[in-house]
């Protein structure tokens, strides 16, 4: 392909959870916690967790699949698929190449993205300037963590926090600038303060990697450092804080959310708060909640949404799209 002025947008959305719904009550039966101790700190009442031979490939593909058949475009036509994930098990072949495979998906480029909680919208940046620059014009982007696999599960701080999912976006060309298009990204880090957020390796030999995180640290820069970087893809987007339909966060804590919204003025905007039902589901987060929204028709299509990723690292990227 050669270089192009053409933007992208959305095509469709879909997601995939597991089956089995994990309740405050149960998890006050395996650690020293409770309903109101959870809600009142995270807001969290339940999340779904994988089975033991569900794997991340198993959930990216579930959300794919769906989100490609909604899309009505044939598998053939893909020519790009990330997959954005921090729990991948097994080093390669890639769970964009898995994907790949299982959908029967050609020849497309393939690789995985690791971003953390922010990885989907640093992978829908990557596709949409991939497609811009002319490299791809259909691009199948998935966000996909079984986070259950690196909790500690006598560590209420963390093991309370976390579900299981995934979430797709099939991306697609359009020939000129469009107002329900794929806005500019505005993305960074604070590498300097990364340690606040780790999920560590070890050796064969040694106990599981395990989740860790300074939720003091994570929380104070969410509720500071977010909402003007929100406000700046919104100015690039050239869309009004006021004219957002939608604002859809990472579903990291429900405080968080309700603070940055607030933070960004988004007055008449539909907040997303999937957290409260399938908690923090880390890269799957954004792309799962605004599926679900867009499921039960609270968003009209072509309507100005404002995505914002945040995670390890401490990494963010926001975009403002516009509803498939």
């Amino acid at each position: 392909m050669t270089a192009t002025t053409a933007g992208s947008r959305i095509l469709s959305l879909a997601h995939h959870q597991p089956t089995r719904v994990l309740t405050n009550d149960e998890l006050a039966v395996m650690v020293d916690t409770s309903d109101e101790w959870i809600r009142s700190r995270v807001g969290i009442a339940t999340r779904h967790i994988a089975a033991q031979d569900e794997s991340v490939a198993d959930m990216a593909i579930g959300a794919a699949a769906k989100a490609v058949a909604r899309a009505g475009v044939d598998a053939a036509d893909i020519d790009l698929v990330i997959v954005a994930t921090c729990t991948a098990v097994d080093r390669m072949p890639s769970i964009a190449a898995r994907v790949a495979h299982h959908l029967g998906v050609p020849e497309a480029a393939v690789f995985d993205l690791n971003a953390a909680c922010a990885g989907f919208t640093y992978a829908l940046a990557t596709a949409d300037m991939t497609i811009r620059g002319g490299g791809s014009s259909t691009a199948l982007v998935i966000g996909a963590d079984k986070m259950s696999d690196f909790l500690d599960w006598q560590d209420r701080t963390s093991c309370v926090i976390f579900g299981d999912g995934a979430g797709a976006a099939v991306v697609t060309r359009t020939d000129d600038a469009r107002s329900d298009g794929i806005g500019p990204v505005v993305w960074g880090s604070q590498p300097q303060r990364g340690s606040a957020i780790v999920l560590g390796t070890t050796g064969p030999e040694g106990p599981p990697a395990l989740f860790r995180q300074d939720g003091h640290v994570v929380y104070r820069w969410a509720v500071t450092s977010l909402a003007p970087v929100a406000r700046q893809a919104c100015e690039r987007a050239g869309v009004a804080p006021a004219e957002l339909a939608a604002v859809v966060t990472h579903q990291a804590n429900l405080r968080i959310i309700e603070a940055v919204a607030k933070g960004l003025g988004a007055t008449n905007a539909v907040v997303a708060r999937d957290v409260v039902d399938s908690g923090n589901t880390s890269a799957a987060s954004v792309p799962l909640a605004l599926s679900k929204l867009v499921e039960r028709g609270e968003i009209s299509s072509g309507a100005p949404v404002l995505l914002l990723g945040f995670g390890a690292g401490l990494s963010y990227a926001a975009q403002v799209v516009g509803c498939p």
